[in-house]
């Protein structure tokens, strides 16, 4: 907890900064993730993946434009990029097939 509490401080401190940075790279994970998704086919178990990946993506930037507080929208990105990471790690092996 304390390390989650070190990162939401210095995120905090300077939001504005981490904020742009956090969208461009969330959203280039979630593009990457959306990728890795699609590349396995278009059944309905793809498209629920995509959907719930896509549905995060869209809610963090919609709170960083929506002006959340600090601490709702740093809560927010770790989700998302939870999100992004487990399932482009579940479908990654479409890369090497």
């Amino acid at each position: 907890m304390k390390t989650y509490n070190d990162y939401l401080t210095g995120y905090k401190r300077g939001f504005i900064g981490f904020t742009t940075l956090s969208v461009l790279a969330q959203s280039c994970l979630g593009a990457i993730a959306a990728m890795f998704i699609l590349m396995g086919g278009t059944s309905i178990w793809h498209m629920i993946q995509l959907f719930f990946v896509t549905i995060f993506c869209m809610g963090f930037n919609a709170a960083v434009l929506s002006q959340q507080k600090p601490k709702f929208v740093f809560a927010f990105l770790i989700v998302s990029f939870s999100f992004s990471i487990f399932f482009s790690l579940l479908n990654i092996h479409y890369l090497f097939a």
